[in-house]
């Protein structure tokens, strides 16, 4: 039987116990309906995961009693930064959860010329959250046991300079490929546009900071598509997927 596998923010110690999280324990209570002496297992994004066995399982609290810790790690030896260029709706989501199961680190949203989303009031925060819960749902299915960075939304010519490692952007019209490089230290800094890819201006800007513009074949790539291959091409030439 699958043991259910839960994000939280806690210390985990083995031998103590903890009341889970609102969120989890609604989610252990209601939806996956455990009862106490059942299992689960729980990381907190930093490493490892631990064993716990369900103390208390009651409409006012979920006590768990963590158990055993397990030394496991599913992680690339290719750190991976992605700059991604923040586009519409489900395409933004998409983007951000299929990178966390292709192994990447850090996301920085970006904020571009051609960016059609616009923030107004608190939505840049709602936003926000909304991306790490993404990030957050998508460590504990993908079985990783470090969560990936969500960094603030960032304007691009502020994010390009303070980057490092070997550091590339696509471009259609680039003539180079990804096979023509190699990385520094193992990290590799990714920078992916919007829908309608970067402007003139922020190409020149991205070569200025030291990124390199490469190509993904001969075909023009959509915004949700270009990113996940880029991560895929770079974990299999670099990474783990070999």
């Amino acid at each position: 039987m699958r043991i259910s596998r839960l994000y939280t923010a806690d210390r985990l110690v083995s031998g103590q116990k903890i009341d889970l999280q609102d969120n989890n324990a609604h989610y252990v209570r209601t939806v996956l309906r455990l009862k106490k002496n059942q299992t689960i297992t729980l990381f907190n994004g930093l490493g490892g995961e631990f064993l716990c066995r369900l103390e208390e399982v009651s409409r006012k609290r979920v006590v768990v009693n963590i158990a055993e810790s397990i030394d496991r790690s599913v992680e690339s030896p290719l750190k991976i930064t992605l700059g991604l260029g923040i586009s519409r709706g489900d395409r933004m989501d998409w983007a951000v959860q299929k990178a966390v199961e292709l192994g990447v680190n850090k996301i920085s949203p970006l904020l571009t010329e051609r960016c059609v989303v616009k923030f107004k009031g608190d939505k840049k925060l709602q936003r926000l959250q909304h991306w790490k819960n993404i990030v957050q749902h998508a460590t504990e299915q993908s079985n990783r046991t470090f969560l990936p960075e969500l960094n603030e939304i960032d304007e691009i010519q502020d994010w390009v300079d303070q980057q490092n490692g070997l550091k590339i952007f696509l471009d259609p019209y680039a003539k180079q490929s990804l096979k023509d490089l190699k990385p520094d230290n193992f990290h590799v800094t990714l920078m992916t546009g919007p829908e309608g890819g970067f402007s003139n201006q922020e190409r020149e800007l991205a070569r200025e900071a030291g990124f390199i513009p490469i190509r993904l074949g001969k075909r023009i790539l959509r915004t949700e598509t270009a990113s996940l291959a880029a991560l895929s091409a770079v974990q299999m030439l670099w990474g783990d997927f070999i």
